[in-house]
């Protein structure tokens, strides 16, 4: 809920702002539509203009036995509007609406599911709590805030009803699904590991909006709602608000946060579009199958963050003049002994064996190893003993006993933990949502 606060917050606080600033900056890659300002989310715009758009009042859908009529798709497009600072024109005014309905008929099934849950009640202080701390991160007083709304044809009850159904459904979700969330240590430490080996690619971290073609009438009608979108957002409106509420993306519910994406990991179009995006710059369109993606590119780096591995080794000393006969028994002899080493047992079975030395190498940067040594310390399993490597010092047998990512930007477990969470409860949300979707009976007028 606190995110929504947010967001909802920033964006009135640049409506309730007298002064105007928009960003138009031109492409400067083929892949970009322009720039964006990161301090565009709380940046002061002028109150956009009152929307000219008529609609009947009469009932335009029924979800099982509950009814959206002409008024209630009004007053969630002037909500909508109004969070996301997106300005209606003849050529958005569509997608807004379709939007608009769709929040509309996953709120009616929303609050049809909250009602099979008696003990699950939102109060009325809840929903004022919510209203005041939106007020106060735009530091504007509770009634005032409401008030600029009513201005704006937006009815109080409006924003009430909408946030005692988010707040509602957000505990429902996270009461229901909590214990299914939870994040395996196995799952920790796998996801630790690729954080470990993406360490020397490039990183993008991005904001992402996807619009899904099946939800806005096809793939042509995606791609149209998405380049309104982005001329809104070249001309000032914020990208996060927008990401909340037009995005199909897990993401939507943190504004749009993709977080660092890894090279290579990207479906081919939109790996082409980060390799061309500058930071600062909002891409056009990009077409994907089953919908339409806008990237935002807010900073990259190449691979800063050191790979830091913990090694251990037994190994047979032979010269650089050692002969193929002397090299090949040493080669066999340790790989015959490999089966029976762990991390736990190589410096013991070393010092109890003639021949053998062992050595703890300690934590290095994977970049200050010796050449021959770094293929095995990137991309062997941890816990894991490797075959014989040949070196100018002898034969070695290397055992990756550690492994994670050094420098400021490493993530230890437990935000890794916190983040597979949130992942695992949005995930089994929208499943949910999806599964009431289908169940229901949802007939347009």
């Amino acid at each position: 809920m606190g995110l929504q606060r947010y967001m909802t917050g920033v964006a009135i606080a640049a409506l309730l702002a007298s002064s105007a600033m928009a960003q138009t900056a031109p492409p400067a890659q083929p892949a970009a539509a322009g720039n964006l300002n990161p301090a565009a989310e709380a940046a002061p715009v002028a109150p956009p203009a009152a929307p000219a758009f008529q609609m009947s009042d009469g009932i335009l859908a029924t979800v099982n036995d509950s009814v959206i009529t002409g008024f209630d798709l009004r007053q969630r497009m002037l909500l909508l509007i109004a969070m996301t600072q997106v300005q209606p024109t003849p050529e958005n005014i569509p997608a807004i609406q379709q939007q608009a309905l769709n929040a509309l008929i996953d709120e009616r099934l929303q609050v049809q599911e909250l009602a099979n849950y008696e003990d699950l009640v939102v109060s009325d202080e809840q929903v004022e709590e919510e209203i005041t701390a939106m007020a106060r991160e735009v530091g504007a007083a509770p009634q005032a805030y409401v008030d600029f709304l009513a201005q704006g044809g937006i009815r109080p009850s409006t924003l009430r009803e909408q946030l005692r159904t988010q707040i509602g459904w957000s505990q429902l979700v996270g009461g229901r699904f909590q214990s299914r969330a939870r994040v395996s240590r196995a799952a920790v430490a796998a996801a630790m590991r690729q954080i470990s080996e993406a360490a020397a690619k490039k990183q993008y971290l991005i904001g992402e909006i996807y619009i899904e073609s099946a939800r806005v009438g096809g793939q042509q009608a995606a791609l149209n709602g998405a380049n309104q979108l982005v001329q809104q957002m070249v001309q000032g409106a914020p990208f996060q608000a927008v990401a909340q509420q037009f995005s199909a993306a897990p993401s939507a519910t943190r504004g749009g946060d993709a977080g660092w994406v890894v090279e290579g990991t990207m479906q081919p179009a939109l790996q082409q579009a980060l390799d061309q995006l500058q930071v600062g710059q909002l891409s056009r369109p990009i077409p994907v199958d089953g919908g339409v993606y806008i990237i935002y590119m807010r900073d990259k780096r190449d691979g800063a963050s050191a790979s830091l591995v913990q090694i251990k080794q037994v190994m047979i000393e032979l010269p650089e003049t050692a002969t193929d006969a002397d090299v090949a028994a040493a080669t066999q002899r340790l790989e015959a002994l490999r089966p029976q080493l762990t991390c736990d047992t190589m410096l013991a079975r070393a010092t109890s064996e003639q021949g053998l030395l062992g050595a703890d190498l300690g934590e290095a940067d994977v970049q200050n190893l010796a050449p021959q040594f770094q293929q095995v310390a990137r991309s062997a399993e941890v816990g894991s003993v490797s075959t014989p490597v040949r070196t100018p010092l002898g034969v070695h047998l290397l055992g990756v006993c550690g492994r994670r990512v050094g420098g400021t930007e490493a993530p230890n477990p437990q935000e890794v933990e916190n983040t597979l969470f949130r992942q695992n409860l949005a995930t089994l949300g929208r499943r949910y949502m999806r599964d009431l979707r289908e169940d229901a009976l949802i007939e347009y007028r």
